[in-house]
């Protein structure tokens, strides 16, 4: 009994992330349909570039919160579980929903926002170490496509440096993979020089 209801949270924080914030906003306060607008992605960046910048900061915040509440909701209440780190696969739930979202036909973002949120309480440290080069890399080159792709690389090497391997470290790695295969066109076009600005 404990295992089904452990499943159904899983499952209740899948259907959360499929929340696509950024196509919700953009369609009901700009009236516009943004997976046909800018790159067509639902997240903040193009959220900005399509509806402007107070709808591209609230869906950055509300895709990073979307991400904290399952984790959250583990640490406060903290159930008896039978699944050893339960706490991750909450957390990748939640990912998996945002970037194949159950409500746009399992299109969605790219789940930067989200994994941030997701992870923020499982490796505070890294969270922010890596959140500060993502500025940093963005204030510098104008490339938020290029601060993402330096949150998936330094994510879990930050981890690793940090607390060498650990299942923290695996789930980590396992985001950063995932938010660099949604980011390949965004790579192809770094390097053909023809990305878009921020």
């Amino acid at each position: 009994m404990i295992l089904f209801y452990e499943l159904i949270f899983v499952l209740l924080a899948y259907v959360l992330g499929s929340i696509p914030v950024g196509y919700l906003l953009t369609r009901y306060y700009a009236g516009q349909n943004i997976l046909g607008l800018g790159s067509g992605n639902i997240g903040s960046t193009n959220v900005r570039r399509v509806a402007g910048r107070k709808l591209g900061t609230i869906t950055q915040l509300l895709d990073m919160l979307k991400g904290l509440l399952p984790v959250a909701f583990f640490f406060i209440f903290n159930p008896s579980v039978s699944i050893p780190y339960y706490r991750f696969f909450l957390a990748f739930a939640v990912i998996i929903g945002h970037d194949f979202s159950l409500f746009l036909r399992f299109k969605g973002g790219k789940g930067v926002n989200t994994t941030l949120g997701a992870s923020v309480l499982l490796a505070p440290y890294s969270v922010f170490i890596a959140a500060s080069l993502y500025l940093i890399v963005k204030w510098r080159f104008r490339y938020v496509s290029l601060g993402s792709i330096v949150i998936a690389f330094t994510l879990p090497l930050i981890e690793f440096i940090l607390y060498g391997l650990s299942f923290t470290f695996c789930y980590l790695l396992l985001c950063s993979i995932l938010i660099l295969l949604l980011h390949h066109t965004n790579i192809k076009r770094l390097i053909k020089g023809n990305e878009l600005d921020s």
